[in-house]
């Protein structure tokens, strides 16, 4: 079941026996779940503990009023749009729209003819589902605009945003942060001899290597040509080298070909960042990685060295 077919949870706020009887009875053969409040306060509780689609509200409430109750759903619970319907026996235009400005989106007034009333919730589930189609093409766009179409990983933009939070994290609570950069040097090599075609594969399967071999809760990232980050936080110095070892292993170990030709995969890696209790910044860090990295090609020939983290 997609995301715009869910079913509608109906939430019905009447303090009538009868008339909830009513309304479960008309709404018993669509594809709704159905919940029920006597009261408002009832209603906000339930609301709080789980979202409703979909709102059905007598104007006359033992706590509260319909309108009310609109306008505390309207204020508070902002982080998926409710359908509201008012249920009454006013008529006149005045009441009409009093509940509209509260917020209620239509009306139905009582005596309710059940066919008059599944139409009209037939309207607010295809304004739901309109809703959530929005919300969702709205995340994968948002989604889109922080991740490097190539590789997957987060792009510049997303990996600035996310590191300068968790920097701000780490100095405030004083946990250990490291910003690794990492050049893949294989990668003009495979390019100049094969196009880019097997550049784009060598990326390809350099970022596995980085997704596979580091935590969901840190950072990979693709910053452009043939540099990577990795932000990792909550390690020691000594467990970075680990983590650094476990990578060059890895990297020496892929059997990467392209059109049945065997390449191999080298990088360097240059590594700046604190075991805790220090001010940083990204910008200072990024520059210190990167110097880092330049010394690691420099003496690629160490596997670790305390300057740079260097892979070959």
């Amino acid at each position: 079941m997609t995301q715009t077919s869910q079913e509608i949870r109906v939430l019905v706020v009447d303090d009538s026996p009868v008339s909830r009887k009513l309304l479960e009875h008309a709404l018993a053969q669509a594809p709704y779940t159905l919940g029920f409040a006597k009261e408002g306060s009832d209603a906000l509780r339930l609301f709080g503990e789980r979202l409703s689609d979909l709102v059905i509200a007598d104007w006359q409430l033992p706590d509260i009023s319909g309108p009310e109750l609109c306008r505390i759903v309207r204020k508070q619970f902002t982080s998926a749009y409710t359908y509201l319907m008012l249920l009454t026996g006013n008529s006149d235009k005045k009441s009409i729209a009093e509940g509209l400005a509260a917020g209620a989106d239509d009306y139905l007034t009582k005596p309710f003819d059940s066919d008059e009333l599944r139409a009209r919730v037939g309207v607010g589930r295809r304004v739901i589902e309109m809703h959530r189609e929005i919300e969702a093409k709205t995340k994968a766009l948002a989604l889109d605009a922080r991740t490097d179409p190539l590789t997957g990983l987060a792009n510049r933009r997303a990996v600035e945003e996310w590191s300068v939070k968790q920097i701000s994290g780490a100095v405030r609570h004083g946990y250990p942060i490291w910003v690794v950069l990492s050049d893949l040097d294989s990668y003009k090599p495979a390019t100049d001899l094969f196009g880019h075609g097997a550049g784009d594969s060598m990326l390809q399967a350099f970022s596995e290597i980085l997704k596979k071999n580091t935590r969901v809760s840190d950072l990979c990232g693709h910053m452009g040509g043939d540099q990577f980050i990795l932000v990792i936080s909550h390690v020691t110095r000594e467990n970075m080298n680990l983590v650094l070892n476990r990578l060059r292993e890895k990297i020496a170990n892929y059997d990467f070909s392209f059109h049945g030709t065997a390449l191999p995969l080298f990088a360097n890696f240059g590594m700046a960042g604190s075991e805790g209790g220090e001010q940083l910044q990204l910008r200072a860090m990024l520059q210190q990685a990167d110097a880092a990295l330049l010394e690691a090609k420099r003496t690629a020939q160490t596997p670790l060295g305390e300057a740079g983290q260097a892979v070959k």
